[in-house]
C-alpha cells in the first residue's frame, strides 16, 4: 500500500470510527460507470470495518468484495441483523421497500454503499426494478428525481465519483459529551417490565406497543417472554405476518433463558420445567386455537384488524407490538383502525410508545436521510373545524406540488390505509395511468383519490388474458374480471380502477369521500371510459361505502389476501352503455354463483360480509308453492333440516331476505348453518348453539319470523 492509499484508507477508518462514538451512520453515494464504483467500493471495503457486511446486487461481485450476498427479493431475511457495512448496486434496480427496510440493519459507525448513475441523470434513468411494477412505461421519473434532489441538499451525504479517487470532504459528528454504547436503553427496560406486567395481570386488558425500527421493540419481547416463562406462565404463543418477524424475539428470549431450554429450534423454545415459547402463523392460531396464558402479536399493523380482533378475544392476556413508520406497513395506520376495538371490547387497554433507538443514537443521519427520501414520517394535520361546503375537489398532480404538501397528502394515504409503503409512493407519483383527486378546505389537504386507468386491449389479446395465456403488468382489475370473471369485455373496455379513497378522521361523515368519487365518476363520463371500478379487501364498511356511491359487486376473490388476510371484493358502475352492460351480466352471473361457492371458500367468511354481500346482489330467486309448503313445514317443526337446506338458501337469496336476516339475533347462526355448511358439531364449538336440537329450534324460529313477511317472498 502506498502513502496515498494508506492515507485515503485511514481516513475512513477515522471516520467510521468517529461514527461509531457518536452513534450515526452514513450514506455513500458513489456516483458514475458501474464497473467504477464496484472498483472502488470493493477497493475502500478492506480497510473498513466490513466484516460480515452485505452486498445488493450480482452475486460474483459480492464474492470479489468480500462480502455476503442477497437478492433483493430475500430482503427479510435479514432484518433482524446488525450490519457494519451495507453495499446497494443500484444499477441492479433499487426496490424503495427492501431498500429503507435494509438502512435499518446497519448499527452505529455503519455505512451505506450506493452505487447510481449521476445525481442529474436520475429522472432519465431506466431502473431495472421499474419493470416489476409497469413503471419502464413512464415517460419521466418525478419520484427519482425528488430523490436526487433530496440527496443533493443533504450536508451529511457523502458523494463518491466512480472513477475519480479525490477523497470527499468527510463531514464529521460533533463531538459528544460521552461516547455512544449500543444495548439496552432505559425505555426498553421499562418495556420489557411492562409487556411482563401485562402477562402477569389481570385478563382483558391488552398492551399496545409503537416504536419505530431499531428501538429494540422486539428484542424486548423476546425478553418479557423469557421472564414468563421463568416466573410461571406455561405457554406463551408468538404469531407476525411471517416467522422472519420474530426471529429477534426468539434470539433474545433464547439467550435470556440460556440452561434453563430443553428444546431450542428457531420458532419453539421448550424450558426445562416443560414452559413453551412457540411461534404459530395467524390463521393457524385462529384455526387451531391452542390455550395459552399469553399472545404476543409482533408488526400487527402487517395483520387484518379483523385477525387482530380474534386474538384479541381469544386469549385472555395479549399483546400487540407495530413498527410506527414501517417499510411494510404504517403501525399509525394501524392505531387508529385498532383503536376503535380497543375502545369497545377492552377499554382498559393500556399504549406504551418507544422513542429511543438502541442500534444508533438519537438524531442518526441516515434515518433522517430515509425517513426524508420516503416519506415515512409524512403526517396529515387535523384541518381546522370547517362545513362541507368549505370543501374544494379538484383534479391534481401530487408531483408537482410543493415538499410539504406531497408529505401532507402521503401522510393522509398512510393513516388511511395501514398498508402503506415507500413503494406505493413511488408508484403514485410515477405511474403514468394514474390520476389523483384531492379535496382540500383553505389549500389544506383533508382527502384524496388515488385511480389508475386499466384495459383497452385488443380483441385477440384480451381472449388469451381469459385463456390464462397472458398476463399483463398493471390492469389488475381488467384482468382479473376478465380471466377470473370470464367476461373477455372486462380487458377490452376501458376502467378506472380506485387504488385508494383517504379522508381525514375529522372530515369523514360529511360526504367528502362520495364527492371524491363523484369527480373520478365524472371524469369517466366526459373521458369517454366504460366503467369506474375497485378492488378491496371486504369489510361490511368498504361495501356499504362503496354502494352508496354507485358501485355493484362483481365479483369476490376465491382466496385471502395475502397481505390482508380478506377476500378480495371487486365492484363496478358502468359509464357508458357497453360498461353498465358488463356490469349487469358480472352482477347477475356473481348472484347466480355465489351459493356454490360459498361452503367450499367462503365458509369461515365473517357473517355480517356475507349478508351484506347477499343484500347488495340482485335477487332473481323466488318460491314456488312447493317451497313455501316444506319452508312452512320446518318452520313449524314437521320437516328435518338437511331436507329443507335447498328452500332455505333460496329464501335467503329472494329480495330483502338477507337485510332481515341481517338485523337478526341469530343471524351468525343463519349463515354458517344454511349458506355456509357448517356441522352441528363446529356450530356448538364455536359456541352457536348447543347441539342440533338446540341449534335446529332456533333456525326454526326465524323461519317462522321470515314467513311472515308474504309479500317479499
Amino acid at each position: 500500500m502506498n502513502d496515498k492509499t494508506e492515507t485515503i484508507a485511514s481516513g475512513w477508518r477515522a471516520f467510521q470510527q468517529i461514527l461509531a462514538a457518536r452513534g450515526h451512520r452514513r450514506l455513500v453515494l458513489v456516483e458514475g460507470d458501474r464497473q467504477a464504483a464496484i472498483a472502488r467500493v470493493a477497493g475502500l471495503l478492506p480497510e473498513l470495518s466490513a466484516a460480515q457486511g452485505l452486498w445488493v446486487g450480482r452475486e460474483q461481485d459480492a464474492i470479489m468484495a468480500g462480502l455476503g450476498h442477497i437478492r433483493v427479493k430475500d430482503y427479510r431475511r435479514v432484518l433482524g441483523q446488525e450490519l457494519p457495512v451495507l453495499v446497494w448496486d443500484g444499477w441492479e434496480g433499487t426496490s424503495p421497500d427492501a431498500f429503507a427496510a435494509l438502512s435499518g440493519t446497519l448499527r452505529a459507525g455503519g455505512l451505506l454503499f450506493w452505487l447510481m448513475p449521476p445525481l442529474a441523470q436520475w429522472s432519465d434513468f431506466d431502473d431495472p426494478d421499474y419493470r416489476r411494477t409497469g413503471l419502464d412505461r413512464a415517460s419521466g421519473h418525478p419520484f427519482a428525481a425528488r430523490l436526487a434532489t433530496v440527496l443533493a441538499e443533504d450536508p451529511d451525504v457523502i458523494r463518491l465519483a466512480a472513477d475519480n479517487g479525490t477523497v470527499p470532504v468527510l463531514n464529521r459528528p460533533e463531538p459528544g459529551r460521552a461516547d455512544f454504547q449500543p444495548g439496552q436503553t432505559a425505555e426498553q427496560q421499562t418495556l420489557v417490565a411492562d409487556v411482563v406486567r401485562a402477562g402477569q395481570g389481570r385478563r382483558r386488558r391488552p398492551l399496545v406497543i409503537t416504536a419505530d425500527r431499531g428501538r429494540g421493540k422486539s428484542s424486548a419481547l423476546g425478553m418479557a417472554a423469557a421472564r414468563l416463562l421463568e416466573t410461571g406462565r406455561k405457554r406463551v404463543l408468538v404469531t407476525a405476518p411471517s416467522a422472519d418477524n420474530v426471529a429477534t424475539l426468539f434470539a433474545h428470549a433464547r439467550q435470556a433463558l440460556g440452561d434453563a431450554l430443553a428444546l431450542d429450534t428457531p420458532t419453539h423454545l421448550t424450558t426445562r420445567s416443560g414452559h413453551e415459547l412457540c411461534f404459530l402463523p395467524p390463521q393457524e392460531l385462529l384455526s387451531q386455537r391452542p390455550e395459552a396464558e399469553v399472545v404476543l402479536v409482533d408488526e400487527a399493523a402487517g395483520l387484518p384488524a379483523q385477525w387482530l380482533k380474534a386474538v384479541l378475544l381469544g386469549w385472555p392476556r395479549v399483546v400487540f407490538a407495530s413498527t410506527v413508520h414501517g417499510y411494510e406497513g404504517t403501525g399509525r395506520g394501524f392505531a387508529l383502525r385498532f383503536r376503535q376495538i380497543l375502545e369497545q371490547e377492552t377499554p382498559n387497554w393500556r399504549a406504551v410508545s418507544v422513542r429511543e433507538p438502541i442500534r444508533w443514537a438519537q438524531g442518526d443521519p441516515l434515518e433522517r436521510l430515509v425517513f426524508q427520501l420516503y416519506l415515512l414520517s409524512a403526517d396529515a394535520p387535523e384541518p381546522q373545524p370547517f362545513v362541507a361546503g368549505d370543501v374544494r375537489i379538484e383534479r391534481w398532480q401530487p408531483a408537482a406540488t410543493s415538499e410539504q404538501t406531497l408529505a401532507e397528502a402521503f401522510g393522509l394515504l398512510v393513516n388511511a390505509h395501514y398498508r402503506t409503503t415507500p413503494a406505493d409512493l413511488r408508484q403514485w407519483l410515477d405511474d403514468p395511468a394514474a390520476m389523483t383527486w384531492r379535496a382540500s378546505v383553505e389549500g389544506r389537504t383533508i382527502g384524496l383519490l388515488w385511480a389508475s386507468t386499466e384495459g383497452g386491449l385488443a380483441p385477440d389479446l384480451a381472449e388469451e388474458v381469459v385463456a390464462g395465456k397472458r398476463r399483463l403488468r398493471g390492469h389488475m382489475l381488467a384482468q382479473s374480471l376478465a380471466n377470473h370473471g370470464g367476461a373477455p369485455a372486462a380487458a377490452t373496455l376501458k376502467t378506472l380502477r380506485v387504488v385508494r379513497v383517504a379522508v381525514a378522521e375529522s372530515a369523514r361523515r360529511l360526504g367528502v369521500g362520495q364527492r371524491l368519487v363523484a369527480a373520478a365518476h365524472e371524469a369517466c363520463v366526459q373521458d369517454g371510459m366504460d366503467a369506474l371500478g375497485t378492488s378491496f379487501g371486504g369489510e361490511p364498511g368498504l361495501l356499504a361505502f362503496w354502494h352508496r356511491c354507485g358501485l355493484r359487486i362483481v365479483r369476490m376473490g376465491l382466496s385471502q389476501e395475502a397481505s390482508t388476510g380478506e377476500f378480495p371484493l371487486q365492484m363496478l358502475m358502468g359509464t357508458s352503455e357497453p360498461g353498465q352492460q358488463l356490469q349487469q351480466q358480472l352482477s347477475s352471473r356473481f348472484a347466480r354463483h355465489r351459493q356454490h361457492l360459498v361452503s367450499r371458500h367462503w365458509y369461515q367468511l365473517d357473517h355480517e360480509l356475507l349478508l351484506a354481500i347477499c343484500d347488495a346482489l340482485p335477487s332473481s330467486a323466488w318460491l314456488d308453492d312447493d317451497d313455501r309448503r316444506d319452508l312452512t313445514n320446518f318452520a313449524y317443526g314437521f320437516r328435518g333440516f338437511e331436507l329443507t337446506l335447498p328452500v332455505l338458501q333460496e329464501l335467503s337469496a329472494c329480495k330483502g331476505m338477507a337485510q332481515r336476516i341481517q338485523s337478526h339475533p341469530e343471524a351468525k347462526l343463519w349463515c354458517r348453518a344454511v349458506l355456509q355448511g357448517w356441522s352441528w358439531v363446529q356450530l356448538q364449538e364455536a359456541g352457536l348453539c348447543r347441539g342440533q336440537r338446540d341449534a335446529e329450534a332456533r333456525l326454526r324460529l326465524l323461519a317462522r319470523e321470515l314467513l311472515q313477511n308474504e309479500t317479499e317472498l
